[in-house]
């Protein structure tokens, strides 16, 4: 049977309303429908000139957002596998919930609460990451809740938490970019991966900016800078401290905010001692005096911006990294004051909003800890429940996974995600997933996870989804529902509610709309760090976003945050002394390249949504190998097309392309695909002992000619 619609045209209807935003990147770029007869879906995308943040841009991702949504291929109602050949077979959403609830309850009543898990995703709204929280604590009763955030930007997050005693990804707005007179780029590539951001950069190069790049290839966000360092995978701390060795034996460090504002110099000064920048340059090939330019130039500079994202973040010395950097902005007094800051740049749409409110394995809602009695007692006081019943924190994403395969995890409700291609080592994430009794996948699509399930059950796009998203600034937004839910599907809210009555347990999740939702998640946060209370769907929609925290009605919200003090109890900021650490899998005979992947313009995530928009998928059919030209030779790679890339995983054949834009004994792999194409079969699957990333960015492989 055919699970999709055969024709877009007649399965999607709109509703009248026009705004929405892009479902992509963090930037969240404001949209509005046009009607285009000769579209099939017969509207075309146009950028918004009314909301702020994208400056009245879009990017390719944006202008063909609209194809996805009304894909034929849209799982537009329930099934389930079955019949001789174990396929997807149509069903009811009352059969469907009864018989999920039921298989729940009975691996539940014979395995206990926790044999059951959730998974969630960063691209869901705010309130859809808030009820699945909320399920999986008081539905579901299982401590086992995360999400594909955790692949993203847990180690900004943790290093964030320890420096400021709060994580909100940009400590300022965008629109302070272009006041700063120095920016390091470092591990991000945002003209890639968030375009509509380089105008402000541009805006700031015309202003008189000085713009460094930090990353192993030169990317066309490199382009943009006055200089590139071209640094090998894992080094990112030894290249920071030789900065801040510059910075501290010079004196050229903000004395008096480091003395009133800041604890730990003296940790600081130690750790850096021997990292001159002759040392630096031994270590990483970046010459002493770039050491020293950027050093001064960033010390000396009135005003300088520091952002960082998954190139250094997703290792497994991630969370060190960054507190690195972190380091850089605090030590030059370079944070809350105008031009000046420090930002992981959020990769999903909703990166920032969906670690906030109860997707993360430890948190409650607002960046309350499941484990604080007080945090706990609150959000409890809320649901109308005990807060003895809550369960206490679980893992990680990736440790969820492996607690299936090693038989603590009996069944998996998989919500907005697609972890068969977005975690390492996916050979054996599939062994896992094929282990489950029960695997439900709520979906637009029968992406590579859901081909693995029990159940299919089809989920919101950004269109039919209204709810409030929370942009890379903290810039809470409200989106409104612009296309009806087509076919048999409702919307991801109704979904947790219906089956949650399944369960015995709907009297605590009786909604009339999903404002309903916002306002209860507005409740649990008042009083905590990431404080909505202020917030209601009016304020949005009249002050397109309010920026959080935001602790009451008429409180304006806080774009710019540590102006006059810091998140923790002190009011100070922390200085670490960093040691810089070895990757879990150096190079060695057997394995002398390092691979690396990321992100192409063409796509996004693991590419459920863009691999099915033709105008982007056939820039980018097939992931591509980039190799140097000296490894090319070294490998005898003549005239050959295509690659074997092996690591300790997995062996994959890629086409390959010979550049000199990347590191001679760099090999990049973009990470959009699944099945033989998917590079994640080759990561390692190590983890930041803090933050519990993935270390996707480096592990050691061998190149041969094919």
């Amino acid at each position: 049977m055919t699970l999709a619609a055969t024709t877009p045209t007649p399965a999607f209807r709109f509703t009248g309303q026009t705004a929405s935003h892009c479902c992509f990147c963090s930037m969240q770029c404001g949209i509005e429908l046009v009607p285009d007869a000769t579209r099939s879906a017969g509207m075309v995308v146009k950028p918004s000139q009314k909301f702020p943040v994208a400056t009245g841009r879009l990017c390719q991702k944006g202008l063909n957002v609209l194809e996805h949504a009304v894909h034929p291929e849209r799982i537009l109602h329930p099934a389930r596998k079955g019949g001789p050949d174990d396929t997807w077979q149509r069903t009811s959403w009352s059969e469907a919930l009864r018989d999920i609830a039921d298989s729940i309850q009975s691996i539940q009543n014979q395995y206990g609460k926790d044999a059951v898990a959730v998974y969630g995703g960063g691209s869901l709204t705010n309130e859809v990451s808030y009820l699945l929280g909320k399920f999986a604590r008081v539905a579901l009763g299982t401590k086992y809740i995360d999400y594909n955030g955790r692949y993203c930007m847990s180690s900004a997050a943790a290093a964030s938490q320890q420096a400021f005693g709060l994580d909100r990804g940009m400590t300022m707005p965008l629109s302070e970019i272009p006041h700063a007179k120095y920016i390091i780029l470092a591990g991000t590539n945002i003209a890639e991966c968030q375009p509509t951001m380089v105008p402000y950069i541009l805006e700031a190069k015309k202003n008189g900016a000085v713009v460094v790049t930090i990353d192993p290839r030169n990317t066309m966000t490199s382009k943009l800078a006055d200089i590139h360092v071209r640094l090998q995978p894992g080094f990112d701390s030894v290249f920071i401290n030789g900065l801040l060795h510059v910075i501290v034996t010079e004196k050229l460090y903000a004395d008096q905010f480091v003395r009133e504002r800041t604890v730990g110099l003296e940790h600081l000064e130690e750790a850096v001692k021997s990292f001159t920048p002759a040392r630096v340059e031994e270590l990483t090939g970046v010459l002493e005096a770039v050491v020293r330019t950027v050093a001064r130039g960033f010390a000396r500079a009135e005003t300088g911006i520091v952002l960082t994202a998954r190139g250094l973040e997703q290792q497994v010395n991630g969370v060190e990294n960054t507190k690195n950097y972190i380091n850089l902005a605090l030590l030059t007094g370079k944070i809350g004051r105008r031009g000046c800051g420090y930002g992981a740049v959020t990769g999903q749409a909703n990166g920032q909003g969906g670690r906030e409110h109860g997707q993360k394995a430890d948190q409650l809602p607002g960046y309350r800890y499941i484990e604080n009695p007080e945090d706990r007692a609150h959000v409890a006081g809320i649901w109308g429940v005990d807060p003895d019943s809550l369960p206490g924190k679980g893992v990680s994403a990736y440790e969820m996974l492996m607690k299936i395969d090693e038989g603590d995890i009996r069944a998996m409700i998989v919500l907005g995600s697609n972890p068969l291609v977005s975690s390492p080592n996916s050979k054996r994430v599939e062994r896992a997933l094929k282990k489950l009794e029960l695997l439900v996948v709520v979906d637009m699509f029968e992406t590579e996870t859901a081909r693995l399930g029990h159940w299919l059950l089809p989920g919101s796009s950004f269109l039919e989804g209204e709810g409030t998203l929370t942009n890379l600034e903290g810039r809470v937004f409200h989106r409104a529902q612009v296309m009806e839910s087509p076919g048999e599907s409702m919307p991801d809210y109704r979904i947790l509610g219906e089956l949650a009555s399944c369960l015995g347990r709907g009297q605590y999740f009786r909604y009339g709309c999903i404002e309903d939702v916002f306002q209860e998640l507005a409740a649990c946060t008042s009083g905590a760090k990431a404080d909505y209370s202020g917030i209601t769907y009016a304020r949005l929609q009249a002050e397109q976003g309010i920026y959080w925290p935001c602790p009451a009605p008429n409180h304006p919200g806080t774009p710019m945050l540590f102006a006059e003090r810091f998140h923790h109890p002190d009011g100070k900021a922390r200085l670490f002394g960093i040691t810089p650490k070895m990757p879990a899998e150096p190079i060695d005979a057997d394995y002398p390249c390092v691979l690396t992947t990321g992100r192409l313009s063409n796509h996004y995530l693991s590419g459920a949504q863009t691999r099915r928009t033709e105008a982007l998928h056939k820039k980018a059919p097939i992931p591509v190998a980039e190799i140097h030209p000296w490894l090319a030779g070294k490998i005898g790679l003549g005239t050959a097309t295509h690659v074997r890339i092996t690591s300790r995983r997995s062996s994959l054949v890629f086409q390959v392309k010979v550049t000199d834009t990347i590191q001679p004994r760099t090999v990049f792999v973009p990470f959009h695909w699944g099945e033989q194409l998917s590079v994640n079969r080759l990561t390692n699957d190590a983890l930041d002992p803090t933050s519990r990333m993935p270390e996707f960015k480096l592990c050691a492989v061998k190149v041969e000619p094919v």
